[in-house]
């Protein structure tokens, strides 16, 4: 695997204040029907989606113990529940006005860093823009540090899903796993370790075909 020391702390920072920038340049163009419309995360809305990344800007111990305990011990029930719970309590006016307060906030919920957040909005970005047809660049540093992270954490149980591929970024040092190569930019790689559908006619490779053979319906 190639070194992915490509940014520093101070960097990763600015880097999650730009996408935050830039994801609410994106939702201040969009209707109504489309803060309602599905997005790539089964059962959210887009809204639901964009509550999500609000609640996350700023969540403290306490409101993460607070919100298991609710969802009995369940992290992810815990992380829906909250989002959508927000979401129908929320005006789309007021998760923007959320959003802007929390462009430069830089909190890290307990066990997370900077690169983190960075990686969080990179995805939800691409989960709330693809499903309404629109095109949502990912500055490669960044995205080449989101897919390291969710790589090297295991995120998901990615590496577990993955096994028997060696996966290879075709516009940056990047390669990791072992097998049957897959590869592709590194936003697709990205969508990929982060288990979205989306991105994968972007991705050549005999890996590439034997996975979305191996996910097409029989």
């Amino acid at each position: 695997m190639a070194d992915t020391e490509t940014m520093t702390t101070e960097q990763i920072w600015r880097a999650v204040a730009a996408e935050r920038m830039s994801l609410i340049e994106l939702l201040e163009t969009l209707s109504e029907d489309e803060w309602d419309h599905g997005s790539l995360c089964a059962g959210w809305r887009v809204r639901d989606v964009v509550a999500h990344i609000v609640l996350s800007t700023n969540a403290g111990i306490g409101w993460i113990l607070v919100n298991l305990i609710r969802a009995r011990g369940n992290l992810h029930r815990a992380i829906r529940d909250t989002a959508i719970r927000h979401a129908d309590n929320t005006t789309t006016a007021q998760l923007l006005t959320e959003l802007r307060d929390g462009i430069g906030l830089r909190v890290t919920p307990v066990g997370t860093t900077a690169a983190d957040r960075l990686m969080d909005l990179l995805v939800h970005g691409q989960d709330i823009a693809t499903p309404l047809g629109i095109t949502r660049e990912m500055p490669l540093d960044a995205a080449r540090l989101a897919l390291e992270r969710v790589w090297t954490t295991d995120m998901s149980g990615c590496r577990t899903k993955l096994a028997g591929y060696r996966l290879v970024a075709t516009n940056a040092d990047w390669i990791a796993g072992a097998g049957l190569a897959i590869e592709g930019p590194v936003a697709a790689l990205l969508l990929l370790v982060a288990g979205r559908r989306a991105g994968r006619d972007l991705l050549t490779g005999t890996g590439a075909a034997r996975l979305i053979a191996d996910e097409s319906p029989r």
